[in-house]
This record gives C-alpha cells, structure tokens and sequence, in this order.
C-alpha cells in the first residue's frame, strides 16, 4: 500500500516530466497526462502485471493509451518504470525527428507501446482485439499460461468517434469481461466543453452493451483501486468513469480547453510547481520518487519468472507450438501443404470465383495452421470465410475459430489489428472490398505499424453484378495500393489465389488485402510451378519474345486479356500477357526484372474494371487503359463488361488501331 503522500509526488513526477517535455517541444498535449496521473499511477504501481526487464512476455497485462495524444503519459510511465528504451533523453526529445517518443505512441518505436495510437477510438477498437485475443488463447493453452487483464485509458474523443460503438458492442456481446476501459471523464475537448457537441449518457451507452459501469473521482487513488478490484471481479467488460481535471495543478489553465493542446507556458508551469509543491527543475525526478517508480517497475518479475516456470513445465509439442506462435513463424509443413494443392489444381483445373478459390485455400491454409482466426462483417457466405475447421466462437464458448464481427467492419478491422498485435494468432476476415473504405484507418495503422493482418476483400468490380455502383469498386484497387507496407493482391485463378495466400501468411511485417472476384473464372495457370510466381509481383503469363503487344492485366481481367492475345495471334500479331497479382511485390523486383517484364513493346495495353491510376508504371503515359473511369451500373455482370467496352475484342481493336 502506499501513502496518500508517496501517492502524490509519483503521479506528480507524470505531470512535470509531460508539461516540461511539452514545453520544450513547443508541441503537445500536457493537459490529459496531467488528468489521468492518478489513475495512471495506481494502475502501474497496484494492477498491471509486467516486466520492462522482458517487455514482451506473452502474458503480459496490455496497456492500450487510446487518447494517443497524451502520449507524455505512456513515455513518462515507460521512463519511470525502467523500459531501457525510454531514456530521459528520449523524453527530452519528445517530438522531435528520430526520437522514440514521436507525438503520438508509435508500435515499434520502443517497448511499452502496445500499439500506433493517435486516431480516436483506434486504442479501444485494438484493445477489444486483445482482449478477443486472450479470450481465444486462455480456452485453448489454458490459463497457466494465458491469463492477463487489457486496461485501456479513452477520452471523451475516444468515445465520441463511431468506432468506438462498433468496438464496445462486439466486446459486449463476447463477454470480454478481461477488458477494462478508463475513461477520462474531464468534460473537455479541443473545441472546448463536451456539452457544445455531445449530450451522451455515456453509462446508459455501455450498459446498453452489455458493459459493467463504475463512477469515480479520478483524483482518488483509492476509489481508483477499488473500482479496479470491482472491475476484475465482473463477468463483463468494464468501463470505470474517472471524473479528472484536464491539466491537473495548473493553477490558471487546469479544467479549460487552453491544457488540451499546447503548452502550459514557462509562467504556468513555474506556478504549477509551486502549487503542487514540487521543487525539482525541468526533468529531475527526485531520487526517491524515481526509486518508487523503479520498484514498481520490478513488482511483477516474481510473478513472470512463475509463469516461465509453468511454460517450461508444460508437455513438450503444446510449448512448441505455444512459443512457435508467439514468435510468429508458420508450420515448416505449409509450403508442402500449397505445393500438393498447386499440383492438384493443375490436374483438375477448376474454374470458380476467386471468393471460392480462396475458401479452398483457406481449407488447406486452416488444417495446417491452428493460429489462423477468421471472421466476416456479416458476409461469411459471399465472402467463403469459414471452412470446415473453423467453428464459430460465441460469448460462452471460444473453442472455435471464427469471429461473426457482425456489420461492423471498422471495429471489425481495428479488432483485427489487436489480435495481431497481441501475438499467437493470424487473423483474417472478409467484407466486400467497397467497404474497404470503412476498414481503411485501421487497415493504414496496420501497414504503419507492420503487422500481419489479412482482409479478404470479395466482389471486387463490376462483376458483381446487379448490387450496382453503390457496390460495386472502382477506386478502391487504386485507392488501397496508394497505402505504403500494404501487399494488394488480385488473383487470377485458383492457383494465383493459392500463391497470395501463402504470401500474405508469409508477410510478417505488413498487412495484406486480397481482391477476389463473385464471378467464376477460367484457369490460366495451366501448369504446375513449383516456384511461387505471384511472389514477383507480375510475370509472363503468356510469353512472347517480339511481342508487337503487351497486354497487363489483373484478377479477374487476365481472362479478357488471355482471350483477346488469341485473338491478335489469330490475327498474326505476336502478343504477351503478364499477369500483375501484386502491384507492391513487382515494385521490389531487381530493376533487371521489371524492365524484362514491361519490355518494350510498341503497343502497351493494360486492362482492369477499375481506374487508370498506378497503372501507366506498365503501360506509360501513352498505353492504352482498358477499364473504368466512371461508376458502374445495375446489371448483369456480362452485359456490364460489354457496357462498359472491357472485353476481348475491345482490347483487339485498340491495339489494332495503336499498330496502325
């Protein structure tokens, strides 16, 4: 227990290291590190379970700081409790360029942070995907070895972006009851008062969703403790309402918007110090604040060394698999796994959707790896998600392997960041890829972060048909290649829907979006490889070595582009197909490849049902686009391609007329 004193000169050491470290920055946010000291300080020094000694500790409590502008707050925590990579360097260098303390906390950059946060609402819609995480792993490893809490700090921002609802109401519905949620209830946002945008009863909200609520004064430690006490005891998820004061100490700032988002000013900060009685100058924490913090730091190594001791305990091919997971590498036996289905499907050349080509993956990806976890936005049956290992997981049984995220896709694809970034599995989910625009944050944080997270994105053009342009994409191939570290796949067939599969699961350090198609389609890799071909990123797919006419394609148009090559060589015209399944991966071939691959053909053609943009790397600014540049239509998917001129002999009369 510590006294209400010692208490004060802790939390106290979070509030001059954030408005100092702000203040020299000339940039920040000081007033929520200020607020939420308390709340901060008895979760770290009574609660969390962990060891900066060992910052990833598979059984590790997760701390997700979701108000991400309050960052000073993770990095004050980080630097007190002993993380090597939070140096009071670092924190005198807060925001500026090369720094591990960066505005907002960025996964990656030092220990400690959990995940990228800084978006609104993003932290809670992770820590939900933790929490799913650890749910999953405790009925399956047990809880000798998987067992923790998942505290989160939200703000009002937090919770007034629409995510959050999406987030709360799956851990709701799951019973996430491992989940914690502090809100800090400080009645400010940047514009100033909460009651000039929002009248929200935030604990009719949570309780709506299945939530266990709790009110305190986020200003006393022991009502924080107690409420903590509570919350773990619950059968639900809880969300503590800590009322704080923004900028706590400031004597003429503290309670305004003025705290929020700049500095305090040299003058407030020096009555801040003599308000809170502290005498410390910029960045000394007084030696037995500093031990205390240290001390809390090391309160969990007992309990760590325990848990190692059990891991080491446990029967011999669980322990395997539990620490191959966490490491994240596959099953040595998945190459042979894709190999023999690769060779199957050369014999039988199947012709179906991609969609279908992919549950068929997935069939043979999901009996080799028992980490894969996947799920839909309430699409499993036209997104073939869910294959015959994967039983649904519902609020009182977690033995199964997929999610029903419902239609939630940006909680849905958030929670699928958590997951990954809990470690020990692989998710995956499905929607339709116009909806990509939903899961598009969260999908962008998981390329910043580097992490592996697989959506599957089905009806992925005009070829879906008779839904029409509400759903039908036309940006969004586009739209998704424009994001750095994101692997964008379009397969063609059976066997390419295969290859990027195995890529994706291969990518450890970047999220993946697989484009598949309603529309059944021909087989066009006729002959077993034993390389991975899409792994290039585009590659002959029909050669000819004085090709008078390439023609690029992807998905579903390398069908149109196979067909109208037969048609032009009828014709005598020599003419190359490559098929382009990943932009991104033929972007890192050796400059030798690429210039091989784009030859140098008089006649460049590229065909997609989608817009021009990224492709004149292939074609040049004078090719010749074959797709869309308008919305699409409702109708049939056949009468749409004429439509809209994407089509074997459209493709044959262009180049005829480039070639004269």
């Amino acid at each position: 227990m510590i006294s209400r004193e010692k208490h004060d000169r802790m939390a106290n050491a979070i509030r001059f290291l954030s408005m100092d470290a702000v203040e020299k920055a000339n940039s920040g946010h000081p007033g929520l590190p200020m607020g939420a000291a308390d709340i901060a300080t008895v979760l770290f020094t009574r609660f969390l379970s962990f060891d900066p000694k060992t910052p990833s500790w598979p059984n590790r409590d997760r701390f997700v700081l979701s108000a991400g502008h309050g960052s000073m707050l993770l990095y004050s925590l980080l630097y007190l409790t002993g993380y090597e990579d939070i140096t009071i360097d670092e924190i005198k260098n807060f925001r500026q360029l090369g720094a591990k303390t960066a505005g907002h906390p960025e996964y990656g950059h030092a220990a400690g942070i959990e995940t990228t946060t800084g978006p609104l609402g993003q932290g809670i819609a992770n820590a939900v995907g933790m929490a799913l995480a650890e749910r999953k792993l405790r009925d399956e490893f047990g809880a000798d070895l998987m067992e923790h809490f998942t505290y989160v700090i939200a703000g009002d921002g937090c919770l007034m972006e629409g995510i959050s609802q999406e987030a709360i109401a799956l851990a709701g519905h799951l019973k996430l009851n491992k989940l914690i949620v502090f809100w800090d209830d400080n009645n400010i946002s940047i514009d100033g008062p909460i009651s000039i945008a929002d009248s929200t009863d935030q604990h009719a909200r949570f309780r709506a969703s299945q939530w266990h609520t709790i009110a305190v004064d986020g200003h006393d430690p022991d009502a924080i403790a107690a409420a903590i006490e509570e919350a773990q005891k619950s059968d639900k998820p809880t969300m503590i309402a800590c009322k704080t004061t923004i900028g706590f100490g400031a004597p003429n700032k503290a309670g305004t918007h003025k705290v929020h988002g700049s500095p305090l000013g040299a003058e407030e900060i020096a009555a801040t110090r003599k308000a809170l009685n502290w005498e410390s100058e910029a960045f000394v924490v007084p030696s037995d604040v500093l031990d205390a913090w240290r001390l809390a730091g090391l309160r969990s190594a007992k309990t760590h060394k325990e848990w190692e001791a059990r891991l080491e305990k446990t029967e011999a091919e669980k322990k395997a698999q539990f620490v191959r997971r966490f490491a994240g590498d596959l099953e040595s036996s998945l190459d042979s796994a894709i190999a023999t289905y690769k060779k199957k499907l050369a014999e039988t050349k199947p012709n179906p959707a991609t969609r279908k080509a992919s549950e068929d993956a997935l069939e043979v990806i999901n009996g080799v790896l028992l980490e894969t976890l996947g799920g839909s936005a309430d699409l499993t049956g036209s997104n073939n998600t869910k294959t015959s290992q994967t039983k649904s997981i519902t609020p009182t049984d977690f033995s199964g392997r997929y999610v029903h995220y419902g239609v939630r896709e940006h909680g849905m694809a958030a929670a699928m960041n958590g997951i990954a970034l809990h470690g020990g599995l692989i998710p995956y989910s499905g929607g339709f890829l116009i909806f990509s625009d939903y899961c598009r944050p969260s999908i962008r944080l998981a390329a910043l972060m580097g992490i592996r997270v697989i959506h599957v994105l089905t009806h992925d053009s005009i070829g879906l048909g008779e839904d029409g342009p509400t759903h039908q994409p036309v940006e969004h191939m586009a739209a998704l290649r424009a994001i750095p570290n994101l692997l964008v796949f379009r397969p063609a067939d059976a066997t390419e829907t295969a290859e990027v599969w195995q890529l994706a699961l291969e990518s450890h350090n970047r999220p993946s979006a697989i484009a598949l198609t309603r529309q059944n389609l021909m087989p066009v890799r006729l002959e077993y490889e034993e390389e991975n071909l899409s792994a290039r990123g585009a590659y002959d797919l029909v050669s000819a070595s004085d090709a008078k006419v390439t023609i690029f394609a992807s998905g579903s148009e390398i069908e149109i582009a196979v067909k109208a090559q037969q048609a032009l060589s009828a014709k005598g015209i020599s003419t190359r197909v490559v098929s382009v399944p990943c932009v991104e991966l033929f972007a890192e071939q050796p400059e030798a490849y690429q210039k091989a691959v784009i030859g140098n053909s008089p006649v460049k053609i590229a065909v997609e049902a989608g817009i021009r943009q990224g492709w004149d790397h292939f074609i040049g600014s004078d090719g010749i686009f074959v797709g869309m540049s308008s919305f699409g239509a409702s109708g049939p998917y056949k009468e749409l391609y004429k439509h809209f001129g994407i089509t074997p002999e459209a493709v044959v009369a262009a180049a005829e007329a480039k070639l004269g």
